[in-house]
């Protein structure tokens, strides 16, 4: 009993929050209008419906300390790899070594993985190709003696860890 209680307590937080974030968006996409409210108001929960269709409410959330850490962590990786990229760009001599590697990701196929396949392709230097059920992610990357798999194991941890998905999800 106590299960379907926290479903349905989940259910309407989520319906509150998306609600609350189209609304808002309506508001920003009209300026203000007070003359569009109410088409507004129909509008976010028109699309609340639809997203809650779409794609349900999740068991786990985000938590902010391991959030703010990957997002920095993150911050960080972009600026050094871009400065890697640039690097190897402009300097002839630095040679490249393109190919793929093969990552065993830890997050279970489906929208989590794809997020993390999402944030892991705008790191310069390394492109998610293609996944499989099993959870083998091929990796297109400038550099294949570079540390990819490893620091790729490193941006997953955090990335379950700010998900809300410590445990083994997969």
């Amino acid at each position: 009993m106590t299960n379907i209680a926290s479903d349905a307590s989940n259910f309407w937080r989520s319906a509150a929050i998306r609600g609350t974030m189209f609304f808002v968006l309506w508001v920003i996409l009209t300026l203000g209008d007070r003359n569009d409210f109410a088409v507004g108001v129909f509008a976010a929960i028109m699309a609340t419906w639809v997203s809650l269709f779409l794609l349900p409410p999740a068991t786990t959330h985000p938590s902010l300390l391991p959030l703010l850490k990957f997002m920095l962590h993150f911050f960080q990786q972009s600026v050094i790899a871009g400065f890697d990229v640039a690097r190897r760009a402009f300097d002839p001599k630095l040679p490249l070594n393109p190919g793929y590697v093969q990552f065993s990701c830890p997050i279970s196929a489906g929208p989590a993985r794809s997020a993390f396949c999402a944030l892991s392709s705008l790191l310069p230097g390394t492109m998610p190709v293609k996944s499989d059920p099993t959870g083998n992610v091929l990796i297109h990357c400038l550099d294949t003696r570079q540390p990819v798999v490893e620091q790729l194991s490193k941006d997953a941890s955090l990335f379950r860890a700010a998900a809300g998905a410590v445990q083994n999800d997969g």
